[in-house]
């Protein structure tokens, strides 16, 4: 899988509004079912936690796509 990069200019961003961010899903509603629904991996992890922070150099994958936090 290649990643996309997601440049960030804060030191961190939450999951459900990085997914929102990326395009992976359209709304901070869907972002928040696919999390908690199990389907989403923080590097390499399912993450069940929507406002987990993430940093430079986590990697985020959802439905076949996926980006990596710069």
């Amino acid at each position: 899988m290649s990643f996309i990069e997601l440049e960030i200019k804060e030191d961190f961003i939450k999951l459900d509004s990085a997914l929102k961010f990326s395009s992976l899903v359209p709304t901070g509603g869907i972002a928040k079912m696919v999390i908690l629904d199990g389907l989403v991996l923080v590097n390499g992890e399912v993450c069940l936690m929507r406002g987990k922070k993430l940093r430079s150099g986590d990697k985020v994958e959802f439905d076949g796509k996926g980006f990596i936090i710069k």
